[in-house]
Parts: C-alpha cells; sequence; structure tokens
C-alpha cells in the first residue's frame, strides 16, 4: 500500500542537528506510545484520573520525540544519501514519507486524548483505536529503519569507508587504461597482395554419336523362297511344309511318264 505524498513546509532550524541522533531518539518515541497504551487500558479498569494526567503528559513528550525524530532523520538521509544505491535511496524516500505521517500522527493522538479526557465512553474508545493505529505505525517504521541499515548500510562509517575506496580505485583504474591506450602503438596490420585470376580456356568437346546397327528381320517366306543361299544356312522345313511334301511325293512317283512322238525309237 502506497501512502499519499505529502510534503511539508521547510523549516531552516537555527542550529545544526548532529548526525547519528536519530537511532536514539527513535528508540525513546517507539517506547513512548506503548508505555501509554498500557496506561490507558489498566486505566479502563481502574478509572483513575491520576492515570490519565501521566498518560497526557507521556503523549506531549511523544509530539516532542516526533518532531525531534523527524529532524534528526533528515539530517542523518541527507548525509547518506549520495553513498547510496538506486534501491536504498527509494527505500529512504519511503521512510522519510512515513516519517512525515508519524508526525503528524502524534498530533493527531493527543487531539483524541483531549476529546477523551471529556468523560464521553465513544471517544475514549476511538481515541484507544487511534493510539493502537499509532504504534504498529512506529514499529513498522522501525523494521523500515533497521533494513536500511543493515541491508543497504546507511549511515554505516565502514561502509562509507568502503564505497569511498572502491570509488578512488575506479578512478585509478580508468585513469590507468586511458593511458595505456595511449602508450600503446596501434598494431600494423600485413596487407595481402591478391594474386591475380588466370584465364583457364576449356576446349570443346565434339561427341561423334554411333549409329545403331541395323537389325534384319527374317521371316519365314523369305527363307523358303531362298532355301539354298549361299549363306549356308540350312533351312529346317516346318511340319506343315513336312506333310505337304509326303502327300506330293506319292502322286508324282505314281505318274506315268508318256514320251513323245520324237523320243519314240524307229522300228527295225
Amino acid at each position: 500500500m502506497t501512502l499519499p505524498e505529502i510534503v511539508l513546509p521547510k523549516i531552516v532550524l537555527p542550529f545544526d542537528v548532529p548526525v547519528l541522533l536519530h537511532p536514539v531518539v527513535d528508540h525513546f518515541l517507539i517506547a513512548l506510545p506503548v508505555v501509554i497504551l498500557l496506561l490507558e487500558l489498566m486505566n479502563l479498569m481502574m478509572k483513575k484520573k491520576a492515570v490519565g494526567g501521566v498518560s497526557f503528559f507521556l503523549l506531549v513528550l511523544t509530539v516532542l520525540a516526533a518532531t525531534a525524530a523527524y529532524f534528526t532523520g533528515l539530517a542523518d538521509g541527507k548525509e547518506a544519501y549520495p553513498a547510496l544505491a538506486d534501491a536504498a535511496k527509494t527505500a529512504l524516500a519511503e521512510h522519510k514519507l512515513l516519517g512525515t505521517y508519524i508526525l503528524l500522527g502524534s498530533g493527531v493522538v493527543l487531539f483524541f486524548k483531549l476529546l477523551a479526557m471529556t468523560g464521553n465512553k465513544a471517544l475514549k474508545a476511538l481515541y484507544i483505536l487511534v493510539l493502537i493505529a499509532f504504534v504498529i505505525a512506529l514499529f513498522k517504521q522501525g523494521k523500515e529503519g533497521g533494513e536500511l541499515v543493515y541491508e543497504h548500510g546507511l549511515n554505516v562509517e565502514q561502509v562509507k569507508t568502503l564505497d569511498d575506496e572502491i570509488f578512488d580505485l575506479k578512478d585509478a583504474l580508468e585513469d590507468a587504461l586511458a593511458e595505456a591506450k595511449k602508450s600503446t602503438p596501434a598494431p600494423v596490420v600485413p596487407q595481402v597482395e591478391k594474386a591475380p585470376a588466370q584465364a583457364v580456356e576449356v576446349a570443346p568437346v565434339s561427341v561423334e554419336k554411333t549409329p545403331a546397327p541395323k537389325t534384319e528381320v527374317v521371316t519365314p517366306s523369305a527363307v523358303a523362297s531362298s532355301p539354298m543361299e549361299s549363306t549356308g544356312v540350312e533351312t529346317i522345313p516346318s511340319p506343315t511344309q513336312e506333310a505337304t511334301m509326303q502327300n506330293v511325293a506319292p502322286a508324282e512317283a505314281k505318274a506315268t511318264v508318256i514320251p513323245s512322238e520324237n523320243e519314240m525309237p524307229a522300228p527295225q
């Protein structure tokens, strides 16, 4: 939960506030309201005006302690702010804002105490509730203040000394690097001459196509018409041809040859 921003008018004190006085005042500020709350709870049963008077006096001291805590916190914050990291600066700003609310809240608690002293029970109960809320805010503020010291090193002398030494070492390192760059000559990069590219002539290669061999198809009719060619190939007759030759052969054998007149022998 983020509290609304409150900016108080700047007040210039006639004296300088000592550094590292803020923790002392804070412990005193936290203790007073706790004692006042215990007295008020006891006085609900005792109902003594003297107890009410003591609690009123302690509330006045609480307002003064809250004022002192606010100004001592400003002094310590200004002293430690330059050496803080970004996260610590954000936490310090939130701590200051809550401290401003506590300063104003102390006056509100004192006002409700005056109303409760009239004897009105409703105002008395409301005053107790406001006092409890004020005590809770003080505990929260004390927790955040401890985180600023133990986690972020706020106003810790040893941390400040180490930060100063680290800052000096960084400056010395930057100066040494700058001098080293000035004194070191720039490296000479040898230039490599590129060999000229040689042209490679590629002779054209002619590819001659080999003619495909001609294939002669021998049909059975051609073989039958020229069975006795000089190629020396003997033609084997097919079964049909054999049967035809067998049928024709007997007919030719039975045929009677009649000689002609010229061929007949002369009579003796």
